[in-house]
């Protein structure tokens, strides 16, 4: 007799580590052992328009130093377009990236206030954009950016 209750017991002990064992191996199929690398994030849909509030900032920077006369001018609207990018980074939760005040993507290569006017029109559709498709708690912001990006281009005239 007390050879089945050792049997019974050694059996039960050996269920019971059968069962975790295969616990262990469906765990393993889930993923949670998997060594892949977990996909890239989206990138934030506001990322585009605080990009471009960095570049249109550099570029007044670099046309407020070739037109003298407007650079008081030209300086308060590149602040405000660092205020939005300051702004914007705080609600996508990143950091204000660097511009080179050298690169001339915003007004293509074009350091006149046309050029700004022309940098301006397109950044304003691009916010007007991100407006539509933002959600509420964030469509605020970029409309007034969008705004902002309107009463840029008629101080520019």
């Amino acid at each position: 007799m007390l050879t089945d209750v050792v049997r019974m017991t050694t059996r039960r002990r050996m269920l019971q580590a059968t069962g975790a064992m295969v616990g262990a191996v469906t765990l393993s199929g889930c993923g949670l052992f998997d060594d892949d690398p977990e996909p890239a994030p989206e990138p934030d849909a506001l990322q585009p328009v605080l990009d471009e509030a960095v570049a249109l900032a550099a570029a007044y920077d670099r046309v407020a130093l070739l037109q003298p006369a407007m650079a008081e001018t030209l300086s308060t609207l590149a602040g405000n377009h660092r205020q939005h990018a300051t702004e914007l980074a705080r609600v996508i939760g990143t950091t204000v990236p660097s511009a080179a005040p050298s690169a001339s993507a915003a007004t293509g290569g074009d350091d006149t206030v046309a050029g700004l006017k022309k940098a301006e029109q397109s950044g304003q559709r691009t916010a007007v954009a991100a407006c539509k498709a933002a959600p509420a708690e964030r469509a605020m912001l970029v409309g007034s950016i969008a705004a902002g990006r309107a009463t840029h281009i008629e101080a520019l005239r």
